[in-house]
């Protein structure tokens, strides 16, 4: 009983720190999500329960549903070709080869940036009118005339979704090549010797036994793209015509920009429910699957 009173007394400032810095946040925000909360009006701080929430759902200048739908679609398309090129990338690294270390401290060196500053870099690459894009696309002869990749409605959501890409293939490089160098290389010599060929090695060999890190990247990786409005917000601020807004900028502009930090902490409930939910079902289908591979 001693020794589990002092394990408990040690693990005690880790719980505080937690609580003040996680718990408490939540909670707060939490509260805030059912006030009416405006740094423009703090003496009419009162709470109006589900208010915030039917202002956002009921909002005609900015449609919840695009808003809902954008996030959905800057989610899966970025996870998907992150995940995709990611995997290839590790495949080609898995091998030693001459200079390979030097060739992945260049690769993976656009993860050591910050979210903002790749997004003002690619907001150059992709400006209408001297962007490096444009230029190498007409002296190729693609395109006649420069293209508005972040001023077409059309294409904005697009652009900033290569440039998620883009920002985030190292992360499922990095994750994904360690999980590949720590597969046996018996099991490639034992599925070798069954006649197994490289597609058949990559399904029934290394694509099973790394399946637990495919599961927590998969999932770490789509919960902060969700929570990664710093691009978006640098390269269109959610234009043109709120064709570029997720979740995460609205929540953005209204803390910063119209200072209603009830609406903002009611976004934050939505995109956490959201999140949570997501989860949940994430981890009960991989669950499920492996059930049924047993």
């Amino acid at each position: 009983m001693k020794a589990n009173k002092w394990y408990l007394l040690m693990v005690l400032p880790v719980i505080a720190v937690v609580a003040f810095f996680i718990f408490y946040p939540l909670m707060k925000g939490g509260i805030i999500a059912f006030q009416n909360y405006n740094l423009f009006n703090l003496k009419d701080i009162r709470f109006i329960g589900f208010d915030n929430f039917k202002a956002i759902i009921d909002n005609k200048n900015v449609s919840f549903v695009m808003i809902l739908m954008n996030t959905i679609k800057w989610t899966v398309l970025s996870l998907m070709f992150q995940f995709l090129l990611g995997f290839l990338l590790a495949m080609m690294l898995r091998d030693p080869f001459k200079g390979r270390s030097v060739y992945c401290g260049f690769v993976f060196y656009p993860w050591a940036l910050c979210g903002f500053s790749i997004g003002l870099i690619w907001s150059w690459l992709f400006n209408g009118q001297f962007g490096v894009i444009n230029d190498l696309l007409m002296k190729a002869g693609i395109i006649s005339e420069n293209i508005g990749w972040l001023s077409n409605p059309d294409i904005a959501m697009y652009s900033v979704i290569t440039a998620n890409v883009w920002y985030g293939i190292p992360y499922f490089g990095i994750m994904l090549l360690a999980a590949l160098q720590s597969v046996p290389s018996d099991l490639y010599e034992a599925a070798t010797l069954d006649g197994c060929g490289s597609a058949q090695k990559l399904f029934h060999v290394t694509i099973p036994y790394i399946k637990p890190t495919i599961v927590s990247t998969v999932l770490l990786r789509s919960m902060w793209i969700v929570n990664f409005p710093d691009l978006i917000y640098a390269m269109t601020n959610g234009g043109p015509v709120n064709r570029t807004h997720i979740l995460g900028t609205m929540m953005i502009n209204k803390v910063y920009k119209e200072f209603d930090y009830g609406q903002a902490s009611a976004y934050g409930v939505i995109i956490m429910v959201l999140l949570l939910s997501y989860s949940i079902a994430y981890l009960k289908l991989t669950k499920a699957s492996e059930d049924n591979m047993l």
